[in-house]
């Protein structure tokens, strides 16, 4: 019988994970499926009930669910502790947990800049991806900065932290970028259709920052645009965390160890094809 995954989330439809997870199914020759469904607020509850009572597998949680769905599933410890999931597995009977976008979010760092601990990281968002994130970041030995347009959402997650400070976005963004060795765009902010907004321009960036959009549709987000004229040398789109946070989400499904290249291959080429 053939396994049902997806992911739920609203907007849904400019996601990239079912090309990722069917190129990996079919990778590995596995009778599985993975489809998108939008979802609201609202009706969170009830879709996760649903899936169970449908006998789907697994589902992957985007935007803006994340923190409300650790409402209705048993969340492990790691998921607990950052205040967000991106990832429920059905397998047991009972709908758990998980948060996989920190651990993809830090392999793409580690990949791109080696050892974090000691790094002045700027985070752009207060949401579930910027608590993840910073979870990860923050046990590394990071000494993170939360940036929010809501400054009380970005001092209740810094203070969940154990080296953390927390800015809004005014005039402090740009002295806190000058300080700073990494910046990541965790918000939704410059994804498609609104492929012209960034929170930060290249008047604000030094060409040693690293920066980082968790963004990948498109893959050249109007903030890496601006980097490259800041002259930045390190620019990371958001397609290696789309990968490594599936990949990881796979393995919790499947147990099987996830294809990573074809499912970076199938984005990429889906990218190129739609834009």
């Amino acid at each position: 019988m053939k396994k049902i995954y997806g992911i739920i989330g609203d907007p849904v439809a400019h996601s990239l994970s079912p090309v990722m997870h069917n190129a990996a199914f079919e990778k590995l020759g596995m009778d599985a499926v993975y489809l998108a469904f939008r979802v609201s607020k609202s009706e969170l509850e009830d879709a996760i009930r649903g899936a169970k009572s449908l006998g789907i597998s697994g589902l992957n949680v985007t935007i803006p669910l994340k923190e409300k769905a650790l409402s209705f599933v048993d969340a492990e410890e790691v998921a607990k502790k950052i205040g967000a999931i991106n990832t429920i597995d059905f397998s047991s009977g009972t709908p758990v947990g998980y948060n996989t976008d920190g651990i993809g979010s830090l392999r793409v760092l580690k990949e791109t800049t080696g050892e974090i601990k000691g790094k002045n990281v700027l985070i752009l968002g207060a949401g579930g991806a910027a608590k993840a994130i910073s979870f990860y970041l923050d046990t590394e030995g990071a000494k993170v900065t939360i940036a929010n347009r809501t400054k009380e959402r970005a001092a209740q997650l810094a203070s969940n932290l154990r080296n953390a400070d927390f800015i809004g976005l005014g005039a402090e963004l740009k002295k806190h970028i000058n300080a700073s060795d990494i910046l990541i765009n965790a918000t939704s902010v410059g994804m498609h259709p609104n492929e012209n907004a960034t929170l930060v321009s290249a008047d604000m960036m030094h060409p040693d920052l690293v920066v980082f959009d968790i963004v990948y549709n498109p893959m050249e987000t109007k903030l890496l645009n601006e980097a490259k004229r800041a002259g930045v040398k390190k620019i990371v789109d958001g397609v290696k965390m789309l990968v490594y946070q599936g990949a990881a989400s796979f393995k919790i499904w499947t147990k099987e160890e996830p294809p990573i290249k074809a499912m970076e291959k199938a984005v990429r080429d889906a990218m190129i094809r739609d834009y």
